[in-house]
């Protein structure tokens, strides 16, 4: 069974809430840097604001702010947790 049919993924939190990473389905060089930048599993990442036309979004992570694509970020799955 595939286990992000459990979660949604990071494009869906919406501004201002936080989420907790369980799975970054991303492969190659981009799930590296991603990994090295903090999303990885059970981090939480707080969703910071959209740009103006609405992609990329940037969120903080591990103390740094970081902007994904909306691509990127539909492949990070977890859940939104309250504070």
């Amino acid at each position: 069974m595939d286990e992000t049919n459990n979660y949604q993924n990071l494009h869906q939190a919406a501004l201002g809430q936080r989420f907790l990473v369980k799975k970054v389905d991303i492969q190659g060089e981009l799930k590296r840097r991603l990994l090295d930048l903090g999303f990885v599993q059970d981090s939480v990442i707080e969703v910071l604001r959209a740009s103006p036309l609405g992609d990329p979004t940037s969120y903080r992570v591990a103390g740094t702010v970081i902007a994904l694509r909306k691509e990127e970020s539909q492949l990070i799955y977890g859940e939104v947790i309250t504070s």
